[in-house]
């Protein structure tokens, strides 16, 4: 693996038209360095991030992975050393999963064990309470960073997150964000032309995250109620930032690319019906108008009841007509054939191998700002729905008001006892 085959790079923020002609995944730009990776955060999206970069470029081990839990990490060192040995394509590529017993870590200092392990390339796949921690660690520690979306659950989160981004800079770091519509050829080309004019002066968006309820999970017998929170983390905002943030932010962030900028403010409403304890203390749904400067409005929902109408998708009006962003038309016209379509690269392979590709060529990219500003977004989303306020961006960003301060856990400490937000009655300061 120290002399690897010199290919044609694929970049972010190519056209679509180059993407869905360039090589397999895989192809990378000349460079002899093996990316040991380092998994922190073992569940579903960890090991499917881990299979996502073994299948991205040549000269990729897998060298360390942990998780708050013991389980977490034994499973998905079982799991991607099964992967590496069996899947076809990574085997053709050469990679592997060099994943001895002494490198699987768990516990709550699991994530700096494996900064300090020896890894170059950083994953990150906790939940995103504990991100801004592991991405200020990460960064300090001179890793090359992959970061799930979104990157924090409050402004001084988002503080941290444009400091790293800072830093990275300085330090000629890679960093990229699950924020894959970033590296999926169709949405790149249909806001390639955007830009360039397709539809005239941008005035209006709308975008949508609409689907049935998710996952919650019941409390294992003794567990202490940091463990249970962190298992069924996805109902608790402290945590999870709510579904608004965890999961609307990709929307958001296509909105924020097409414009090229950030809301200035936003207004929501939002509410909960669910009486179920098992679904902590997070909402619904939400619905909130963007205010762009410019004068310019744009609309979001996310709502999460099961036999509704759903929709994950974004929409943008200009002066010269429509684009369906995340169906990839403009004026009703097609961007990409399905033939085309067909050719793509599965855009979660497609952002590691970009990232890669950008810190093997010694010019990285840094893609922290731009996640850190959608997931800002989000929480203005929140915020704004959770209290009835209207939330700028300033306020949002300079806020002192976090949910709590995931540097002092400690598994038996006494969580505090979250209650669901009222408009009106629930302050945002």
């Amino acid at each position: 693996m120290s002399k690897l085959n010199r290919r044609a790079a694929i970049g972010t923020g190519i056209s679509a038209a180059a993407a869905l002609s360039a090589l397999p995944t895989g192809a990378y730009a000349a460079g002899d360095e093996v990316i040991k990776v380092g998994l922190i955060g073992c569940g579903g999206r960890g090991t499917g991030a881990a299979s996502n970069v073994l299948h991205s470029a040549p000269g990729v081990v897998i060298h360390a992975v942990g998780d708050m839990f013991e389980s977490q990490a034994k499973n998905a060192q079982r799991s991607i050393r099964n992967m590496a040995d069996n899947e076809p394509k990574i085997k053709e590529l050469g990679n592997k999963a060099d994943l001895p017993d002494d490198r699987v870590f768990w516990g709550l200092d699991a994530y700096q064990k494996v900064i300090n392990s020896g890894v170059n390339y950083v994953i990150l796949a906790t939940p995103p309470g504990f991100r801004p921690l592991h991405i200020e660690a990460a960064i300090k520690a001179g890793k090359n960073l992959f970061t799930e979306k979104p990157v924090a659950v409050d402004g001084a989160g988002i503080r941290i997150c444009m400091k790293a981004f800072d830093e990275a800079n300085q330090k000629k770091l890679g960093v990229a964000a699950g924020t894959q519509r970033r590296h999926q050829a169709s949405y790149i080309e249909t806001i390639k032309r955007i830009h360039d004019g397709a539809i005239g002066d941008l005035v209006t968006g709308r975008c949508y995250w609409n689907q049935g309820i998710l996952w919650s999970r019941p409390r294992r017998e003794k567990m202490t109620d940091l463990e249970y929170q962190c298992w069924n983390w996805y109902n608790f905002t402290w945590i999870c930032g709510d579904h608004v943030v965890e999961q609307h932010v990709h929307n958001l962030d296509v909105l924020n690319w097409v414009f090229r900028e950030h809301p200035v403010a936003v207004n929501a409403m939002g509410g909960r019906s669910r009486n179920n304890p098992a679904y902590g203390h997070i909402f619904d749904f939400f619905s909130a108008e963007l205010e762009y400067p410019g004068d310019r409005h744009c609309i979001s929902q996310a709502r999460q009841i099961s036999n509704c109408f759903n929709a994950v998708t974004e929409f943008v009006t200009g002066t010269k007509g429509t684009s369906h962003v995340g169906g990839s038309t403009i004026n009703g016209k097609p961007v990409v054939t399905p033939a085309m379509r067909r050719q793509q690269t599965d855009p979660y392979i497609q952002e590691h191998t970009d990232l890669i590709t950008s810190i093997r060529a010694s010019s990285p990219i840094n893609e922290l700002k731009n996640v850190a500003e959608s997931t800002l977004t989000a929480i203005m989303v929140r915020e704004a729905a959770y209290s009835g306020q209207r939330i700028t961006w300033e306020q949002a960003l300079n806020s002192q008001k976090t949910y709590l301060d995931v540097s002092k856990l400690s598994l038996d400490m006494k969580m505090p006892e979250w209650e669901v937000a009222v408009p009106g009655k629930t302050r945002f300061s």
